[in-house]
């Protein structure tokens, strides 16, 4: 499994609970373009339509080699491929307790792209000031060891 592209800002911005893996629907020139590592996960979340999910706001340029394609939207909502009783059981989540479905990184299982998403609940910004000084915290520490 090679990570391609990982969110940064997820486990700063929001409490995540549980993952789940999830396939996506790609054109093939953005799996190649994703293949080669241009894809960028910030700002990026998981909405519901209907009884799907969708990758939405995730930036896939297009493929260099591919030449132009018309009418070509790089952050357009990208289907996820899950089980019926999955999705189900995640916007229940999303719509009974609030939560939110932040992606977390894109990876390649065997030729496979997959998406790792976690159910998020967001951190208020005393959560965040205490992330920081939890790692700060921490680096002192190391620093003491060491020298």
């Amino acid at each position: 499994m090679a990570t391609l592209a990982y969110n940064r800002r997820a486990h700063f911005d929001y409490q995540i609970s549980d993952k789940y893996e999830a396939g996506l629907v790609l054109a093939g020139h953005e799996v190649k373009s994703v293949k080669t590592g241009h894809i960028s996960l910030k700002e990026s979340f998981v909405t519901a339509k209907g009884n799907e999910l969708f990758l939405t706001n995730a930036h896939i340029p297009p493929y260099v080699h591919a030449g132009q394609i018309a009418n070509y939207d790089p952050t357009r909502p990208r289907k996820l491929l899950l089980k019926k009783s999955e999705i189900k059981h995640l916007i229940g989540k999303m719509r009974t307790e609030g939560l939110t479905l932040v992606p977390i990184r894109m990876y390649t299982k065997k030729r496979l792209l997959k998406l790792e998403f976690g159910i998020g609940k967001g951190k208020k910004k005393f959560d965040k000031r205490e992330t920081i000084a939890k790692r700060e915290e921490e680096r002192t520490m190391l620093r003491q060891m060491r020298g």
